[in-house]
């Protein structure tokens, strides 16, 4: 009866491992130093070797000779291991047996010796289907398990695992296996079959892999079963259904070309050939991801899962963009594969995607679109610098610095007005016009100024404070005065009281109006804007 490569060429010893070099170096050390743990959790991408390592922890743990990282392979319980019929290695699928009574099961059996090995080892596959309840029923029993007993759960899902199990377990997380260790893999099982296949099948094979051994040794025995013992890297591509680099670079024309015509022709020619969509735009946006890499990095990489001579050709091609365009058109296939997901309407939305990625291949940088809006770049103007400043030989940052911060700084404050007569409100008055300050100078015309020594007193309504306050005003009250002064302000009518009419109370509206109006805010105002109007005044005094 005929065996699949997957199974015919499973490894039997921790040495035929490939790329799980951190599992088989810990569990060969646990083994020769006789510190066996009672519980393991394989967690992994499916087709990574979890039960595979399983089986020849079971084998390593009961061959006659052993306990021994090196099992025979030529006893009973070697034999009956590999041959999955070890009346001491319980193999449980735990996706049909996932409730409590077959974990009540298991829990009896456990106490009960093994019948001819060392060890009673349960290997239990998929062990995140198992349900909590039936977790529970386990707990007890594998915390405290007897000496005889090793339990490993095997599951591709092991977040779904409580931590209550987690906790009582080794954990090891099985990595994806590499694109050269997959290749090399079935190069070698290709010359144990007889089977003449050349890089670029390998290649096609070990990229539908995906990391997994044997996802790829079953699209190898695929492919021998289709097409023989020769097999060409096209031949491969159209059993597996994956898109050449070939068919991928008319998109890179297109784009390279802007032209949304070849685009839509493109998905026409899908259509037309029956070939999945959905599928086409995955590939598309690993396409697109592996020109961004090589874009990158520049070289054979690592990276990208392909052969020398593909990454070169995606070196080639990426050169034709900027790493921007790259990484904006790998974001927009991102995007359309995860709409084809739920797409009633799958070409619509993959010639809506494509024509998107012509447009954003047209957008240009801000840079050049700053340029173009602002005309072209004027001659930068050279500083203007005094004599003193002009650096010279031999002089240095620091005094050229200090140069500029002396010429750029404020300009020295003005002499003090003379004392020309007049209250020192009106001479205050008269520096913060000058100065252009109207907000303080409104501030002080509502207020009683009066000169008490060293401290001038300000009388103002409360809304006025934070302007009397202000260390800008005390600046122009120095000037004002010719020296240094305190100030102080304190709430009352300030000159509102002075002004109002003794017969009215309040002002009349004419009178508030006018002085409104008159402010020079409101006048800068009315000049800036023509047309505007005042249509009400208010004294917020009042």
């Amino acid at each position: 009866m005929y065996q699949v490569i997957a199974r015919k060429y499973r490894p039997q010893y921790f040495s035929e491992l490939i790329g799980q070099e951190h599992v088989r170096t810990t569990l060969e050390n646990a083994i020769q130093q006789r510190r066996i743990a009672h519980g393991y959790i394989f967690a992994g991408q499916r087709g990574t070797g979890k039960t595979t390592v399983a089986r020849i922890l079971a084998r390593c743990l009961n061959c006659v000779e052993g306990p021994t990282a090196q099992p025979c392979g030529k006893c009973a319980s070697c034999l009956e291991i590999a041959a999955g019929n070890a009346p001491d290695v319980i193999e449980i699928d735990a996706a049909s047996n996932r409730g409590i009574n077959e974990m009540r099961e298991l829990r009896e059996n456990v106490r009960y010796r093994p019948a001819r090995d060392r060890y009673k080892v349960f290997i239990i596959d998929e062990a995140h289907q198992i349900t909590n309840e039936a977790f529970n029923a386990l707990l007890k029993t594998l915390e405290e398990p007897p000496e005889w007993a090793v339990f490993v759960m095997c599951t591709t899902e092991a977040h779904k695992i409580p931590t209550t199990i987690a906790s009582r377990c080794q954990q090891f997380t099985f990595r994806s296996v590499e694109f050269p260790d997959l290749v090399a893999r079935m190069e070698w099982i290709c010359a144990q079959e007889g089977i003449s296949a050349d890089a670029e099948a390998l290649s096609v094979l070990a990229q539908a892999g995906e990391g997994s051994v044997r996802d790829s040794l079953s699209a190898l025995d695929q492919a021998i079963a289709c097409y023989g013992g020769t097999l060409a890297g096209q031949q491969v591509r159209e059993l597996l259904g994956m898109f050449s680099l070939e068919s991928m670079s008319g998109v890179t024309r297109a784009l390279a070309e802007s032209s949304t015509t070849q685009m839509l022709e493109i998905v026409n020619e899908l259509e037309l050939s029956g070939r999945n969509l959905q599928h086409f735009c995955r590939e598309l946006s690993r396409y697109f991801r592996n020109l961004m890499v090589a874009k990158i990095t520049g070289e054979d990489t690592r990276l990208i899962a392909a052969s020398a001579a593909e990454q070169a050709r995606l070196r080639d091609v990426a050169g034709q963009f900027s790493e921007e365009d790259l990484t904006r058109y790998f974001q927009l296939t991102v995007d359309v594969f995860g709409q084809l997901q739920y797409s009633l309407q799958p070409r619509l939305h993959l010639e809506l995607g494509l024509l998107r990625l012509v447009h954003a291949g047209r957008m240009k940088p801000v840079e050049e679109a700053l340029k173009e809006l602002s005309g072209a770049p004027q001659p930068a103007k050279a500083p203007v610098r005094s004599a003193s400043v002009q650096s010279r030989a031999g002089t240095s940052p620091f005094q050229v610095d200090s140069a500029r911060k002396t010429q750029t700084a404020a300009p020295p404050a003005k002499e003090p007005l003379p004392d020309t007569g007049g209250t020192l409100k009106e001479r205050l008055l008269g520096v913060l016009h000058e100065a252009g300050s109207s907000f303080l100078a409104d501030a002080v015309e509502h207020a009683e100024v009066v000169e008490n020594g060293a401290t001038v007193l300000f009388t103002a309504p409360k809304e006025f404070h934070l302007a009397l306050k202000d260390k800008e005003l005390l600046k122009f009250l120095q000037r004002t005065g010719g020296r240094p002064v305190k100030v102080q302000v304190s709430e009352g009518a300030g000159v509102a009281a002075a002004e109002r009419p003794a017969e009215g109370g309040a002002k009349s509206g004419d009178e508030v109006s006018e002085r409104a109006l008159a402010h020079p805010e409101v006048k800068r105002f009315q000049e800036r804007f023509k047309d505007s109007q005042v249509r009400g005044v208010r004294d917020l005094k009042e």
